[in-house]
């Protein structure tokens, strides 16, 4: 553990949570991408099966509970509780696109050629490009409502955290995971255009709107 894990965590945890009481409180999902928040679910599910074969601390096996739930809880509230309210015509991103590719590269680049690793590096490979949905349903839409972008802004600011995370625990540790940092480069690149833009309109109270 360091401190840009620990910021990371907590920046990922607050980028969920901002989500969540976003739909809870409007009781909308308008403008959240369905299909993001579906791959985010399967990212946790397939990264965090060891949860029932192996104990790390109380902290990991807390995180990886809660955000397993919230997962699937911001799911929930989009497909069922809320679903009146869901803008299935802008969210329109073929994630099979996705998930095929992923799914053969994490069979044929992985550490270790065995069940639970092939998972864990298809969740990371997933998770680096799980937003783009969200990106393309507000490229559809021509703008995002402020509390969406603080929530895209907290989770980029996971992965920017956590490619320091990977610099830190090389140095201090001799560690190198060379599938989570190119992973993490390319998640972090895919959010770039969104933080000049966050900092640029949002940050001035402007709405935020990405080229279509």
């Amino acid at each position: 553990m360091n401190v840009f894990r620990l910021t990371g965590d907590l920046s990922h945890l607050a980028a969920i949570i901002i989500l969540l009481l976003k739909i809870w409180k409007s009781r909308s999902c308008a403008g959240i991408s369905g299909k993001s928040q579906i791959l985010f679910a399967i990212v946790f599910t397939t990264r965090y099966l060891d949860l029932i074969s192996s104990f790390v601390s109380l902290y990991n096996t807390c995180m990886k509970v809660i955000y397993i739930g919230c997962a699937y809880a911001t799911v929930y509230l989009i497909y069922v509780k809320f679903r009146a309210t869901y803008d299935g015509n802008h969210d329109s991103f073929r994630v099979e696109f996705l998930v095929v590719p992923v799914g053969g590269l994490s069979v044929l680049i992985n550490h270790d050629f065995s069940f639970l690793e092939i998972l864990w590096t298809f969740s990371i490979y997933l998770e680096s490009v799980a937003i783009l949905p969200q990106l393309f349903m507000i490229s559809k839409t021509g703008e995002a409502e402020t509390i969406t972008t603080h929530y895209l802004f907290c989770l980029g600011l996971y992965r920017a955290l956590y490619l320091c995370n990977w610099i830190w625990r090389f140095y201090f540790e001799g560690f190198f995971d060379l599938i989570a940092i190119v992973a993490g480069i390319v998640q972090t690149v895919l959010y770039c255009d969104f933080f000049y833009l966050y900092v640029t309109k949002v940050l001035k109270g402007k709405k935020l709107s990405l080229p279509a």
